[in-house]
């Protein structure tokens, strides 16, 4: 088994205790991101996750997003449109301690393999369902995509610039904040409670809930006026010139966070405009977009670099907007171990994002990278009981692959 770059919390004097996750199976049944994501969150963490396909398309996210979510994951092919397929993952079940899916509500009940079904074969199993509109509601069977998530979830109308179209994001925040996130929280509250109890739940994530639940300074527009206030209006979208972004020469931009008047009082001292401190944070609209424009006059005669120079080390919430390849080459992402080179299967490697979670103990490690679509169905199946006759004979029936 080989082994990739691996990181070790800071604060970590050893790493007796293990993967916080180590003994913990996963049969991960879903497909693209949300809930392909939530699973790697769990391998990371030390799980044993095993990737249950399909005999046909599989799992058919890009290469790229495949060989990133599925690392550290073994895989197996199951036709669950087989009895014998059927057969085969309510027994991998019985030893299972979580079972993922993100098919549509009704598909794992005609399949076979609901909640019910596997709960009565595995009473101490979490199983989590993923889908876009929950498993409940007028919505529920709706498809959906992560803008429509964010559309409906009241998130969308507060992202983008005045005036304009809500803003398209290539981070789907619906997608990762509203399902994978919730999902994972929700997967570990069943686990830690069905230690004690010996009871799994059946878990049940919207990505459209899971993203409204974030919108909490929104809904205290709306508590408060009736209403959100449009893009632009809130201290969050623009309405400050102290938090907002501004535009460089070279036509890059500056994040400038200069939100309390200790951080504003030092922005200013940088720009050498004192000038500027007694306006923060202007009492009118018209105030404070006659400073805004000010400020961004200043910030536009030099480069984005020059600017960096002049707050490097200063207390004042500026940053540069970086890409994201430039974001992984910064001295701090690489300091605290957040990038990861991982082998492709055409001899490459590629480079990953580390799983954000540091604690004393453990050290992250990718063992493994994205398996192939049924690498792993004789490994697995020989490991949990089945015998080299068994696993021919489903073979010759096309019920694994």
């Amino acid at each position: 088994m080989w082994k990739t770059d691996a990181v070790e919390s800071p604060q970590s004097p050893t790493l007796a205790q293990g993967a916080p996750l180590a003994g913990v199976r996963v049969l991960d049944l879903t497909r693209l991101l949300p809930g392909p994501m939530c699973a790697m969150h769990l391998a990371d963490l030390g799980a044993d996750v095993i990737k249950v396909e399909d005999m046909g398309a599989g799992d058919y996210a890009a290469a790229g997003v495949r060989h990133q979510v599925n690392r550290n994951k073994r895989g197996i092919r199951v036709d669950l449109k087989h009895p014998d397929g059927v057969a085969t993952l309510l027994r991998l079940c019985e030893s299972a301690d979580v079972l993922v899916e993100g098919f549509r509500p009704g598909v794992m009940e005609r399949l076979g393999v609901d909640w019910e079904t596997v709960h009565a074969r595995n009473r101490k199993l979490v199983y989590c369902s993923i889908t876009g509109y929950g498993q409940t509601g007028p919505m529920r069977h709706a498809p959906g995509h992560d803008m429509n998530y964010a559309a409906l979830s009241g998130v969308a109308d507060q992202m983008g610039q005045p005036g304009g179209a809500p803003a398209l994001s290539n981070v789907p925040v619906a997608d990762l904040l509203g399902g994978t996130m919730p999902a994972v929280m929700g997967i570990l509250a069943a686990l830690f409670d069905a230690a004690r109890s010996g009871l799994g739940r059946h878990v049940d994530i919207s990505i459209a809930d899971g993203l409204m639940a974030n919108a909490i300074i929104p809904n205290v527009a709306v508590h408060e006026q009736g209403r959100t206030r449009p893009v632009g209006q809130d201290k969050l979208t623009g309405a400050l010139p102290c938090y907002n972004y501004y535009q460089t020469s070279d036509q890059r931009w500056l994040a400038v966070g200069a939100l309390e008047k200790k951080f504003w009082d030092r922005f200013c001292e940088c720009l050498e405009r004192p000038d500027f401190k007694a306006r923060h944070p202007g009492d009118t609209t018209p105030e404070r977009e006659a400073l805004r424009k000010e400020v961004a006059a200043v910030l536009a005669s030099r480069t984005q670099a020059e600017w960096v120079k002049v707050f490097e080390g200063e207390e004042c919430c500026v940053t540069p907007v970086l890409r994201l390849d430039e974001a992984l080459d910064h001295p701090h992402t690489q300091a605290r171990g957040m990038v990861v080179h991982v082998p492709t299967p055409d001899g490459a490697s590629q480079r990953q994002l580390a799983t954000p979670v540091q604690m004393t103990g453990f050290r992250f490690v990718v063992s493994r990278p994205a398996p192939d679509p049924g690498e792993h169905t004789d490994a697995v199946l020989m490991e949990l009981g089945w015998t080299t006759q068994d696993i021919t004979r489903l073979r010759a029936r096309a019920a694994i692959g």
